[in-house]
């Protein structure tokens, strides 16, 4: 349902913009996108305590934005806009001597876990994208360049399950890690999320018929999810996922 609010209000806020028309920016070009996101937060590399991913389960990740591109003169052009999406992930992945820190029982408990890890992750955000910009022919459009996210939600959630862990350090005290509400582990960083983000995005946008076409585009953070001093989990996780859907020139 709050997809579908955010699309009309959306679609509202481009119809406004695309009657908004003046001479001195006759030559802008409005451009709305509708779409999703598909990715994760990961560190770059995978790290040798991290084995397997056992499941990914795709997240309701929409993005919606409307972009304006002011032609530079021949192919080119530069373009910014106000991109409002989740970057959301779940997943579950088995790890070794993996540094965590969860809550058991009530028992807060630090230390190098064994077993398998359930994440949820979701990033609301609005997104200002500036890029380049550069025509081939008629249809194609590639464009490239940073980006910045101001977080208005932030989640990161798990649950730690069927595995031990080792308090303090690889040969501290034994505690195993259940797969019941008693006897699992849970964890909660969520208050240790970046408000900012910012990245690099490169893309395409290619126009099907007069007005409408499709999009594909991947975006890379480069800042973590989560704060410099946050140090339980011990690789830093970027925000890297890809979009696609549909776009509509608006003039």
């Amino acid at each position: 349902m709050k997809t579908y609010i955010l699309i009309a209000c959306f679609l509202a806020m481009a119809s406004l913009a695309a009657k908004s028309q003046s001479h001195r920016f006759s030559d802008i070009r409005l451009t709305a996108r509708v779409g999703f996101n598909l990715g994760g937060t990961a560190p770059v590399g995978l790290p040798a305590s991290i084995r397997k991913l056992n499941s990914y389960t795709l997240q309701s990740n929409p993005i919606i934005g409307l972009e304006a591109e002011k032609p530079l003169g021949g192919r080119w052009g530069i373009m910014a806009g106000l991109h409002y999406e989740n970057k959301g992930m779940k997943e579950d992945a088995n790890v070794k001597n993996y540094h965590m820190a969860i809550v058991r029982g009530g028992q807060e408990l630090d230390g190098m876990y064994t077993g398998n890890v359930s994440t949820e992750v979701n990033e609301w955000m609005f997104t200002v994208p500036v890029a380049a910009t550069l025509h081939l022919g008629s249809r194609w459009r590639l464009h490239a360049g940073p980006y910045v996210s101001l977080l208005t939600q932030k989640s990161f959630e798990g649950r730690a399950h069927n595995g031990y862990l080792r308090v303090g350090d690889p040969t501290g005290p034994k505690v195993d890690i259940g797969d019941d509400v008693g006897t699992s582990g849970t964890y909660d960083f969520s208050s240790s999320m970046r408000r900012f983000q910012w990245g690099v995005s490169a893309g395409a946008d290619w126009r099907a018929f007069k007005r409408w076409g499709f999009f594909a585009e991947l975006k890379w953070g480069l800042s973590g999810v989560h704060k410099s001093d946050f140090h339980t989990i011990e690789q830093t996780l970027y925000p890297i996922f890809g979009s696609a859907g549909v776009v509509y020139r608006l003039r």
